[in-house]
């Protein structure tokens, strides 16, 4: 089953927490319910942004392994 994003932003290179708050104005551009897929960096991006951004109400749908970075599908709340 492949999610299909209304946006998609390349947060890769970006530190946290920036890249937590970059995701987060993302979001608050969408409508609820609308997808957004994030390209995040292994270690503490990864690690940090899915559990800020479900701490925020919003849903995670899936996080993709690709080559040396990460695809997160997130659902506005």
């Amino acid at each position: 089953m492949c999610i299909q994003a209304t946006k998609s932003i390349d947060l890769r290179g970006v530190p946290c927490p920036l890249s937590f708050v970059r995701a987060k104005l993302h979001l608050e551009k969408l409508e609820t319910g609308q997808l957004l897929e994030v390209l995040l960096d292994s270690g503490e991006p990864i690690e940090q942004v899915p559990n800020s951004l479900i701490s925020d109400g919003h849903q995670v749908k899936g996080i993709e392994e690709r080559d040396r970075f990460f695809a997160l599908t997130v659902q506005k709340a």
